[in-house]
């Protein structure tokens, strides 16, 4: 497991924290990255442009001229699209350009970003934000004592501060993410990424891969007194099965067969 070190506020190491394996030490995948911001972009996108069809562009609804006798070809509208200032065919529309990109990807995505700022070594614990104001240039002096000079960071707190907030929304380039709201794309547009000891142990346990586990071995004891039962039921079993079971119907017997009844017609007359 990686092994990262823990500073204060003012710069000095005053710890040490693992972090998960599968989530701080895994495989970089760059397609996973590329297709999580290519989806957040998609997302932002505003998809508001719009153009005017036939029925919409201005004009007047009246036939120009007669359908024939004129010499001309025939026409029913001047808002037809082959005028000029004529509607549009098939134009944009307002639509969404966001799209479902699944869970597993994201989160393989999220896993590949921590993972390349730790092998970077642009990832740094704080061991809390506990500021004692809200004013900026303290603030800033501070993420200058932690690491020197960098333009972007992004700030990663577990729960709500309100202080850290408001000190750091003016500042140009540092952005305040909360822990559940972490993306790709927040972490491969900044350079520096900064975590609170809460975040980064929130991150660790909601981001680790998930392990199906083998089947637990049945208990002999149980085992036994399972077969026992079975041999119990087995006899009832087969009663019932016997009782169960249709009878064959009886043979219909001879002596209930009524005899055929002599016919009493008369014998024919022989002829001469």
């Amino acid at each position: 497991m990686p092994v990262v070190d823990v500073k204060n506020l003012e710069g000095k190491t005053v710890g040490k924290i693992e972090l998960a394996d599968d989530v701080f030490a895994a495989r970089v995948n760059p397609h996973l990255l590329h297709e999580s911001v290519r989806h957040h972009l998609a997302g932002e996108r505003a998809g508001t442009h719009k153009t005017k069809d036939k029925s919409e562009v201005s004009g007047s609804g009246r036939k120009l001229w007669r359908q024939k006798g004129t010499g001309r070809a025939r026409v029913g509208s001047i808002r037809s699209p082959l005028w000029r200032h004529g509607g549009t065919v098939h134009g944009p529309v307002p639509r969404s350009y966001d799209y479902a990109l699944p869970k597993k990807m994201t989160r393989g995505a999220l896993r590949s970003a921590l993972s390349a700022k730790l092998a970077q070594q642009k990832l740094t614990v704080v061991d809390g934000w506990t500021l004692d104001s809200h004013k900026t240039k303290p603030f800033r002096q501070t993420l200058t004592k932690l690491e020197g000079e960098t333009r972007t960071i992004l700030l990663v707190e577990n729960g709500p501060n309100l202080n850290l907030e408001r000190a750091s929304r003016n500042l140009e380039g540092v952005t305040l993410v909360p822990a559940t709201g972490l993306g790709t794309y927040d972490l491969m547009r900044h350079d520096r990424l900064m975590l609170s000891r809460e975040a980064a142990l929130r991150l660790s346990q909601s981001l680790a891969v998930e392990k199906s586990g083998e089947a637990p071995a049945p208990d002999p004891a149980a085992k036994a007194a399972g077969e026992g039962r079975a041999e119990k039921k087995a006899p009832a079993a087969k009663a019932s099965a016997k009782s169960a079971a249709p009878k064959k119907p009886a043979a219909k017997k001879a002596a209930k067969e009524k005899p055929k009844a002599k016919s009493s017609a008369k014998p024919k007359a022989k002829k001469d």
